[in-house]
């Protein structure tokens, strides 16, 4: 070998070699052409060409290493993409990191542009999914960083805020679409102006407002009060504001993402694929000003009737507000002015307080000085302490927007009304700021009566509800052994906290004593009437059976649950009634019965289009999302059907019938029971095998019952010659056929969108697969139904049974009527 052969051979050496150490550095010896791949330290993140979906364009980016689907974090030429495979990646003369194509090195596609005075430099990628550029000198020096120009991903330890005295921004933009990573039009940010908030944007307008931040959370999302993962900074100096989510754990893979949808949501990989925990917007009180000035969106309103006036306040239309959306929001009281003597503060707990760009901020000055302040200046209509720790005040000199109630986690707004509107609130709107020194005589008659009054109570009323719970059943609402069957039963003394009791007289006389004409339906458990109490309010009686599977238990359950769950797709309790053996449920009447009776019968079903279907479809997701993940108990339903959807005046959805829900621990996953409960058709495989239950077995009964929307048959009855299975395994053969259309309600006609139900059929797919680790999350199925993404392709359904019928007739009989969908199953054990 001569002197050159050796030269080469040591040449190519070295240089492989120096590849193989630094795998995750590039220098400007060592460039990234396209087919190349660096990968950080630690394997976590990777750092290639790619092209997003179908898309032939190449674009340079950033992803998970050791996740399986290509979940791209980091993009540098969004908006100059490469239209073939001859990018290279390099560091130029000046130090800078640079993106050619066609090997053209006079002017880049890309730069990382930095003045700096070095032009010596290598880019190192690090296990947090950062590319770095650093001086070869002094590799502690970092003269660019990809943290520093965030797309459209938020990564543990990236920061979300502003330069104030640059104007820098750490900002998230969305891509254009799925195959176009361009920057979109959505944008989630920190705005600075007045009291610094969080918002989402489209293009230049807010579409959600996450708020202030509160000392411990932002104002606008309750959720972050318990935080499992992540350890979270907040800093506001007179340089920079800006947010930075830690992780506890370093192997956790976490991000927070935009989509071109408008929706922000933070997801986990959990080693299959990615989690959903946390979106915004969810609903309509998300939505940015919904109510309009001076207003409160309440989502938990019963009477559905979300915009409701701040106090002191009345509609600026003079059309019914209360029955649209409140776009023109409310004024001051006519004739009512907020700067004469015995004015105050009405207090308004749990909310969102109002956009902060227009409030002033004191940081040295407690709630009792804020209050003392606002009440000095007529203009001043509202204030609150800015941290939940009782730091600083924020006061409000204007129109108050987009304020909304919570259920649970929330800020106090205290809201500056006159004297006549401060007396009502105090009169009948329980606590209030500014209570004052009340004048002797006040308080005098004030005690007297409140004597008075109690000594009627003891001598009268007590008398008599002394006598009506000697005849009521005592029900423990402890939320433990759930599972009992031992059917024991108590005096009720206590009742039920804010769950009024209905005497039977009352019932009987409301329903023309459970008259025939006035039924509803039949269950498993009873019979359903409809009935009207005095004052004229329509009311629906669930009247348990005597010999009903449903006892104490199951009884008790759906009395405790439905009082405490507050929500517009689920069915809201009104009181409850106890006689001797008699157990009544008494509901909000819904005009429109239940979805059975609509899509299982041939000239109802004619009347709900397929806009109707879905609007349907997204609001049972929509309530069963609530259940497992929103309220403040974690609820597994266990018997969603059609039958235990109910439909409102309007034909939106309320789930109902809790008598089988069981209530989960935050971090329980599963559970196990000997006593089988639901509706054959379904359940899910490993709950009627095996006795297994958890949010995935709700996820299997929904999408059952989408596809029963969508095809407008029962899975139960349903019956294929042809392939001798149920509907989940008809739709199933058709899907793989490419033939999924066929199996749309014929009534439906022409009328519906062909992707949007070709869609819907597949996420249905999705929710019914054999196992249920491979099922998504209710909140991916919202997701999924509300945005126009991606979805993975479904496994084999589960239940699809090879029957033979020895009689003509398939169908499973009920032998109930209306309301029953199919036999609920109360006693089956499993094997």
């Amino acid at each position: 070998m001569n002197q050159l052969e050796i030269s080469l051979s040591s040449l190519i050496f070295f240089l492989i070699l120096n590849f193989t150490i630094s795998i995750d550095t590039l220098t400007p010896t060592q460039p990234l052409r396209d087919g190349d791949v660096l990968v950080s330290s630690g394997e976590a993140f990777a750092l290639g060409f790619f092209s997003p979906g179908k898309s032939p364009r190449r674009f340079v980016g950033i992803w998970y290493n050791k996740v399986s689907e290509l979940t791209v974090v980091w993009v540098a030429n969004r908006d100059t993409p490469i239209n073939d495979t001859t990018g290279i990646l390099t560091i130029d003369g000046r130090g800078n990191l640079v993106l050619y194509e066609n090997n053209k090195t006079d002017v880049p596609l890309w730069a990382s542009n930095v003045n700096d005075d070095t032009t010596s430099s290598k880019a190192q990628l690090l296990d947090s999914g950062n590319l770095v550029l650093l001086d070869q000198k002094n590799s502690s020096r970092i003269l660019w960083e990809s943290f520093d120009f965030p797309t459209d991903t938020l990564l543990p330890y990236m920061k979300l805020g502003r330069k104030k005295n640059t104007g820098k921004n750490w900002s998230l933009s969305s891509w254009k679409s799925p195959e176009d990573p361009g920057t979109g039009n959505i944008f989630y940010k920190i705005d600075p102006v007045g009291f610094p908030q969080l918002f989402l944007y489209k293009g230049p307008a807010r579409i959600w407002r996450g708020g202030p931040w509160t000392g411990k959370r932002w104002s606008g999302v309750p959720e972050m009060t318990r935080s499992f993962i992540f350890n979270t900074s907040f800093v506001n100096t007179d340089d920079e504001v800006y947010v930075l989510y830690g992780v506890t754990n370093g192997s956790i893979f976490t991000r927070m993402m935009v989509n071109e949808s408008g929706v922000v949501q933070r997801a986990t990989w959990n080693g299959r694929g990615w989690i959903g925990f946390w979106s915004a917007p969810k609903e309509l009180c998300d939505n940015y000003g919904e109510c309009g000035a001076n207003s409160n969106c309440d989502p938990f309103d019963s009477d559905n009737f979300i915009c409701k006036c701040l106090p002191g306040f009345e509609p600026k239309s003079p059309r019914d507000w209360y029955l649209r959306d409140g776009s023109d929001g409310c004024v001051r009281n006519a004739g009512v002015s907020t700067c004469r003597s015995g004015e105050g503060f009405v207090k308004m707990t749990i909310v969102r307080i109002p956009d902060t760009a227009v409030a002033r901020a004191d940081m040295s000055m407690g709630l009792k000085a804020c209050e003392e302040e606002c009440l000095k200046n007529c203009s001043c209509t509202a204030y609150t302490s800015a941290d939940e720790r009782g730091i600083g005040c924020l006061s409000w000199y204007g129109d108050l927007i987009d304020t909304r109630q919570y259920s649970s986690v929330g800020q106090d707004l205290y809201i500056r009304v006159d004297a006549a509107e401060l007396a009502k609130y105090r009169k009948s709107k329980g606590p209030l700021a500014n209570e004052g020194v009340q004048a002797l005589v006040i308080v005098s008659v004030a005690v007297i009566s409140f004597l008075t009054v109690f000594l009627i109570y003891y001598i009268i009323i007590k008398r008599r509800k002394a006598r009506d719970r000697r005849h009521r059943n005592k029900f423990l609402f402890n939320f433990i052994n759930q599972d009992s069957e031992s059917g024991k039963r108590n005096d009720d003394e206590g009742g039920i906290p804010d769950l009024p009791f209905f005497h039977l007289n009352d019932i009987a006389e409301a329903t023309n004593n459970f008259s025939d004409d006035n039924k509803l339906g039949e269950g498993g458990f009873g019979s359903v009437y409809k009935g009207v109490l005095h004052d004229g309010k329509e009311i629906a009686v669930k009247r348990l059976s005597k010999h009903s599977g449903q006892g104490s238990n199951e009884f008790r359950n759906e009395v405790a649950l439905i009082a405490k769950l507050q929500h517009r797709n689920l069915v809201k309790m009104i009181g409850y009634c106890i006689h001797h053996e008699e157990k009544m449920l008494i509901y909000e009447y819904l005009p429109n019965k239940s979805l059975d009776t609509f899509i299982f019968d041939e000239a109802k079903r004619k009347l709900i289009n397929w806009s109707m279907r879905h609007e349907i479809i997204c609001g049972i997701a929509r309530g069963i999302l609530y259940l497992h993940q929103d309220s403040r108990l974690k609820i597994i339903h266990r018997d969603l059907k059609a039958s235990n959807v109910l439909l409102d005046a309007l034909m939106k959805p309320k789930i109902s019938d809790f008598g089988m829900a069981r209530i989960f621990g935050v971090d329980q996953i599963e559970a196990e029971t000997h006593r089988v409960v639901g509706t054959y058709g379904y359940m899910s495989p490993e709950y009627a095998m095996q006795g297994l239950f958890s949010v995935k077995s709700d996820v299997y009964s929904f999408g059952v019952l989408l596809i029963e929307i969508i095809s407008g048959r029962k899975n139960s009855s349903f019956y294929d010659e042809t392939t001798s299975s149920n509907l989940v395994g008809y739709v199933w053969e058709l899907w793989k056929e490419g033939r999924s259309l066929e199996i749309v309600d014929i009534s439906l006609g022409e009328s519906y969108k062909e992707e949007e139900v070709r869609r819907c059929i597949q996420i249905g797919l999705l929710c019914v697969q054999e196992s249920a680790a491979d099922r998504p999350t209710m909140f991916d199925v919202v997701f999924m139904l509300t945005n126009d993404t991606i979805l993975p392709s479904p496994n084999q359904p589960a239940f699809i049974m090879k029957r033979t019928y020895t009689s003509g007739d398939p169908s499973t009989t009920s032998g109930a009527t209306n309301s029953l969908n199919d036999l609920t199953v109360t006693t089956l054990h499993p094997r």
